[in-house]
């Protein structure tokens, strides 16, 4: 039974957080029912103490790699059990809006992994901002997730705020209706961490406002 098998490959990953949502907000609900959505956590819960660019890109492309070698797997057991799915692509295909075609964001907090803070990045109970998400999209359904609607942060946090280099951050509660650019100026954002690209061949990782993000860390 897909369920089952699905099951059995996941709780063998170590940490990993996992949930279902459906998914008839999207536009693949014309063809998909269901996401499962995962997110890996970093194998360092990484404070602003044991920060660097380079180790947090590190950290970034370890759970990435982690996130690939599972959806490999869980291709096999959807297609040992006959099921039409798709994995989405992770990034954006333009650098204008920045919007990818499915928001593994969003159907994390559909799906009751966590809700977004004031860095516009899912915080999660566990691991805080530390995890690297990603989605399978299968036309099967399951047992669904609660939705998280509203953030679980305190109002007077702005640790993420204070620490954006490029004070691209706005201060604002998020909640299930608010938008992106309500949150931070994803444009500043994205084209500060592009001016990397020359000198390392990717965007700079950035971060500060991951690490510095108290959540997560009282288990560490």
């Amino acid at each position: 039974m897909l369920i089952n098998d699905m099951a059995d490959l996941l709780k063998k990953q170590d940490g990993l957080l996992y949930g279902f949502t459906d998914i008839s907000y999207s536009e693949y609900s014309r063809e998909f029912k269901s996401a499962l959505v995962l997110a890996m956590p970093y194998e360092s819960k990484l404070t602003l103490e044991m920060y660097s660019e380079k180790r947090l890109e590190q950290e970034i492309q370890t759970a990435r790699q982690k996130l690939n070698t599972l959806l490999q797997e869980l291709e096999k057991v959807l297609y040992k059990n006959q099921s039409k799915y798709f994995i989405p692509p992770v990034a954006q295909k333009n650098e204008t809006d920045l919007i990818a075609p499915f928001s593994f964001k969003y159907a994390a907090i559909q799906a009751g992994l966590g809700w977004i803070g004031k860095n516009d990045v899912l915080i999660t109970k566990q691991y805080g901002p530390r995890v690297r998400l990603s989605a399978v999209l299968i036309d099967n359904v399951f047992e669904y997730g609660e939705a998280i609607t509203k953030s679980h942060c305190p109002h007077d946090c702005n640790l993420c705020v204070g620490i954006c280099p490029y004070k691209a951050l706005k201060g604002v509660d998020w909640e299930i209706d608010r938008k992106r650019c309500e949150i931070i100026d994803y444009s500043l954002c994205n084209q500060k961490r592009s001016l990397s690209l020359e000198k390392l061949g990717r965007k700079n990782a950035c971060g500060l406002c991951m690490v510095v993000c108290p959540y997560g860390l009282e288990e560490a």
